[in-house]
Parts: structure tokens; sequence; C-alpha cells
């Protein structure tokens, strides 16, 4: 009996992707076969890196692991999950404060398709203060920020924040 690749969709801005993303990628993939990084194209956000600068680094950062595909999308999240037949949605929660917006969104894309089960995954306690805006904001000031993001995303913050410490 031939068994289902079971994918799950990691959907998020990941401007820029931090450590913090990648422990909830990793413990994905003890669950689900793929993992699909989506980064979402929200033009009502103002980006400090572009769309194509975001899934390079994303891709960099996982070197071509098979399990890890990265794309973007627009729209729906729920019917990007169908296109890319994903029976789930996987969210990082830092704290108690993650919750409301988060179980919303899971209520809203469970009456969309019931079919693509959101899951929540607590970020691990060494990640818990981690944020994309709290690790740009550092950066801007020169803050050490190399143990917080893969070596190629510390790389492109220093492009842009040049009193960056190497």
């Amino acid at each position: 009996m031939a068994t289902l690749n079971k994918i799950a969709i990691y959907p998020g801005s990941f401007d820029p992707l931090t450590n913090g993303h990648i422990d909830i990628i990793e413990r994905a993939l003890d669950i689900f076969d793929q993992v699909i990084i989506a980064v979402l194209h929200n033009p009502s956000k103002k980006a400090l890196f572009t769309m194509d600068e975001r899934v390079q680094m994303i891709k960099q950062s996982f070197n071509g692991q098979s399990s890890i595909l990265v794309d973007s999308f627009g729209g729906l999240l729920v019917d990007y999950a169908k296109m890319k037949n994903a029976v789930a949605i996987i969210r990082g929660m830092r704290a108690l404060s993650d919750f409301e917006s988060e179980f919303q969104m899971a209520l809203m894309n469970r009456k969309l398709n019931k079919e693509v089960q959101s899951v929540f995954l607590m970020t691990g306690f060494r990640w818990i203060f981690t944020s994309s805006s709290i690790i740009k904001e550092a950066a801007q000031f020169g803050g050490d920020i190399s143990d917080m993001v893969p070596e190629t995303v510390k790389l492109k913050l220093m492009e842009k924040f040049p009193n960056l410490k190497e």
C-alpha cells in the first residue's frame, strides 16, 4: 500500500527568516513529509527585503533540502494549500498574545476549507523573544543578531545596515 505524502504549508512574510522560524520548520518535518515555506505577498506591509530576496535567503538557508520547498503566494491561504495538496497549515506561537489572532485565522481557514488542518507549534523557549521585527530593529542599530538568524540572512542584513557588526 502506497503512503501518502503529507504536505504542510508554513506561511509568513519571513522578512527576514529567523532561527525561530527554522526551529518551527525542523519540528514540522518530524510530523510532515514535506513543508512548503510560503512567502506571503502582502502589499499592505512595507517589507525590508523584496520577495525575491526573501525567497533566495530561505532557499540558501535550507541548502536544497528535498523535504522543504520555498514558494511565494498571494490570495487566500486555503486556496493555495488546496492547490499544493497540503493537509495542514503550520503556525508558530511564541506567547499567549499570538493565540487570539492565530485562533481567529484558523477558524476562518477551517470555515473556508475543512480539509486543511491548522497545526500550532510552540516556539522553542530559546526563540520566544525573537521576531523578524525585533531582529531588524536590533540590526538597524548595530546590535549582534548573529545567533538569531542564519548566516545568509545576517549577510543580507549587513548589506541593508552597514553599521551591523560582523
